[in-house]
C-alpha cells in the first residue's frame, strides 16, 4: 500500500542547523524567515519563553502555508536561571563560555506545529556539561569564530564538540531542533505520512 507524498512543512526559521536536521530526518520542507520579533517578558520562565517564541514564529508565517503544517522553533541556553543568548562580540562569547565551563546548563527549546485546524506546542530540555577550559583552549575556540550567532557562544556540531564533557538528552536539541519532539508530533498528527507512526 503506497502512502501519498507528505506535504512539505513550512519551517519558520533562518537557521541552517534546523534545515540540516530536517534534511537528515528526510522530512520535506520549505523554509521562510519568520516575521516575528522576539521580546523578553519580566519574570517569564525560559520554558514559557521558548514556547511563546516558537508559537509566534509559526503563526507569523501561517498565512503563507495554505494547508501545509508550519513549524516554529526557539532555543535558549540557561544556567542558574540566567539565559545566555547569542553573544555580539568575541569578548561576550568568552565571558559566556568562561561562566559555562565546568558546569551543567540546560538547552531549552520550544516547538510549535500548526495547521489551519490545530496548533501543538511542546518543549524539550537537554542538559549539557562543558568541561573546564584553559585560557589557550578558550582562545583557540574563539579564534575559530564559531561562537557567532550561537546561543551560549558555542556550536556542539562543530569545533564546540571539543568543549563538551557530557550531554543528557536529545543531542539534536543542542544543535537547534529537538528531533524527538518533532517526530512524536508528526507521528501523532500525521500517522505514517512523514514516515513516523
Amino acid at each position: 500500500m503506497s502512502v501519498p507524498p507528505a506535504p512539505p512543512l513550512l519551517l519558520a526559521s533562518r537557521s541552517p542547523q534546523r534545515r540540516a536536521i530536517l534534511a537528515q530526518l528526510r522530512i520535506p520542507f520549505d523554509a521562510v524567515e519568520p516575521a516575528y520579533e522576539e521580546r523578553a517578558i519580566d519574570g517569564e520562565r525560559p520554558v514559557e519563553t521558548v514556547r511563546r517564541h516558537a508559537r509566534g514564529k509559526a503563526r507569523s508565517v501561517g498565512a503563507e502555508a495554505g494547508e501545509r503544517p508550519v513549524l516554529g522553533v526557539d532555543t535558549e541556553v540557561v544556567a542558574s536561571g540566567r539565559v545566555y543568548g547569542k553573544p555580539g562580540t568575541a569578548e561576550e562569547a568568552a565571558t559566556m563560555l568562561d561562566e559555562l565551563a565546568g558546569r551543567t546548563h540546560e538547552v531549552v527549546s520550544g516547538v510549535c506545529l500548526l495547521t489551519p485546524a490545530w496548533e501543538e506546542v511542546r518543549h524539550e530540555i537537554t542538559r549539557v556539561t562543558l568541561r573546564q577550559l584553559t585560557p589557550r583552549e578558550l582562545g583557540h575556540y574563539l579564534a575559530a569564530g564559531e561562537w557567532e550567532g550561537r546561543a551560549g557562544g558555542y556550536a556542539v556540531q562543530g569545533l564546540g564538540a571539543s568543549l563538551v564533557e557530557r550531554i543528557e538528552g536529545d543531542y539534536l536539541n543542542v544543535v537547534g531542533l529537538p528531533a524527538g519532539v518533532l517526530v512524536r508530533l508528526l507521528a501523532e498528527r500525521f500517522a505514517g505520512t512523514y514516515g513516523f507512526g
